[in-house]
């Protein structure tokens, strides 16, 4: 896969809570910036999903895929694309680090590649905008539930 593109934030949560928001797909749409439709389509065995559908308008990528997901507890989630139409690659991951204190710092790692051609420096500005607009989304969402 090609280069991933990091960032990090520090939520004032457990790890538990982070992860429990991250988990609730459904609830995307509220709080996502650019997710329109967020459904799990294959349930996971630990009440985690396992393949999730979304709909995603955020300019200049508007676009349907299908993420397959793999949970390492409250500690990390990884992801992989199944299909997409603009889409030919999205692999990324939330790692969540307890911070003794009540509160979770969590990475978000994200590497996209589309089928129509983008510089590399635009797909990682891409990636950086997206990352952020979701670290802060995120952020936002858990402390205030």
């Amino acid at each position: 896969m090609a280069e991933q593109t990091s960032s990090s934030i520090m939520i004032d949560a457990p790890p538990g809570d982070v992860m429990a928001v991250i988990a609730d797909f459904e609830s995307y749409p509220a709080w996502a910036k650019g997710v329109t439709t967020a459904e799990v389509t294959v349930p996971g065995t630990d009440g985690r999903a396992e393949q999730v559908f979304f709909a995603l308008d955020v300019s200049p990528i508007k676009d349907e895929y299908t993420l397959v997901y793999d949970w390492d507890g409250d500690r990390e989630v990884t992801w992989t694309l199944a299909e997409g139409k603009m889409l030919k690659a999205l692999d990324g991951s939330y790692v969540l680090r307890d911070l003794g204190d009540g509160s979770t710092e969590v990475t978000y790692s994200l590497a996209l590649d589309v089928s129509i051609p983008l510089i590399g420096m635009l797909k990682r500005k891409g990636e950086k905008i997206l990352i952020d607009t979701a670290l802060k989304g995120l952020k936002k969402r858990v402390e205030t539930l």
